[in-house]
């Protein structure tokens, strides 16, 4: 049942990736689906990978806020 579901947060993970540049919302769903490989990280007792897949989180969900920024200050400019 555990390889299942990391395979499903990876396969989320590589989909969400290659969306981003559609959409700010697959940037957020990147990271959260960063945070189930985490998850699946720990259920596998693989600390590097959960800690590594919790800073790709924490990197996309920075990017994720950063365009939302972006795209209120390009507003505000018009």
């Amino acid at each position: 049942m555990l390889e299942i579901y990391g395979t499903i947060a990876v396969s989320l993970m590589v989909i969400f990736y290659a969306l981003e540049k559609r959409s700010r919302h697959y940037i957020a769903a990147f990271g959260v689906a960063c945070l189930l490989c985490a998850a699946y990280g720990l259920g596998i007792q693989s600390y590097p990978f959960a800690c590594v897949e919790t800073v790709w989180a924490g990197i996309a969900f920075r990017r994720w806020f950063k365009t939302g920024r972006e795209n209120q200050d390009s507003r505000a400019s018009v």
